[in-house]
């Protein structure tokens, strides 16, 4: 039996902040890519099943399903806990059942409006965008510090600045990211050295511009975040659903 190429595509949602992401094909024996530590969390739909992808820690490596579609909304960091009325720190490295979060009839109505819909990834986006109202804008606290913490800016800064003290910006973490401000910090270095990488800049350079001490303090956080060498995650490969 035989499965079509991965084909995977994002765009900007209508939800402030968010990418919806649709992904389909593959093959059933073919390699199963990681998910990356990002930051994010994600709303899925995947044939029969609304899931939440909480805030990673380390790599994720998703069960190989053939030739699965996928539909998703991945929320900027932060943005996610107002929208499921959960705190991030409950689902952390976690992928749960919408079912688990919201009452089951809401969950199931949607699941079936989505299973039904020639469109999915309308009646998802849809759906998300009612809810976003509810929830109202993101807190610019917690869009203050992702933007300084991926700036490359130190935690102590990054507190005072918001003008709050660094226990209390532990708490508000948690909350909102799923961890403290260091994880995050780390999360978010990663993912510009990827991007730097990804780009064609030296390892070398990478490590100085993405703010590690060195190449070999790169190489060392992305095996432990990532689980495998640099040189084999920026191998070609699709996104891989989360």
């Amino acid at each position: 039996m035989s499965f079509a190429p991965v084909q995977y595509a994002e765009r900007p949602s209508r939800v402030t902040g968010a990418v919806l992401w649709t992904r389909a094909g593959g093959a059933r024996n073919g390699p199963v890519y990681p998910v990356l530590p990002d930051g994010c969390m994600d709303l899925l739909w995947t044939g029969g099943r609304l899931l939440v992808a909480g805030p990673d820690t380390r790599a994720y490596r998703p069960e190989s399903h053939g030739a699965a579609r996928y539909v998703g909304i991945r929320f900027y960091p932060g943005t996610a806990p107002a929208f499921l009325g959960v705190p991030a720190h409950e689902l952390r490295d976690r992928r749960v059942d919408l079912a688990d979060l919201w009452p089951s009839a809401e969950a199931r109505r949607l699941t079936e409006r989505m299973d039904a819909a020639l469109d999915p990834a309308a009646v998802l986006e849809s759906a998300a965008l009612a809810r976003a109202d509810e929830a109202g804008p993101p807190d610019p606290l917690l869009t203050h510090v992702v933007t300084s913490l991926d700036a490359g800016r130190s935690i102590a800064f990054t507190a005072e600045e918001a003008g709050i003290n660094a226990r209390l910006l532990h708490r508000r973490s948690l909350a909102a990211f799923g961890y403290g401000p260091k994880t995050l910090a780390r999360v978010l270095r990663l993912q510009r050295a990827l991007a730097l990488a990804r780009g064609g800049m030296a390892y070398a350079e990478t490590a100085a511009v993405a703010g590690f001490a060195d190449q070999a303090h790169l190489a060392r956080d992305v095996k432990e975040l990532a689980g495998m060498p640099l040189s084999e995650l920026l191998s070609p490969r699709p996104d891989p659903a989360r």
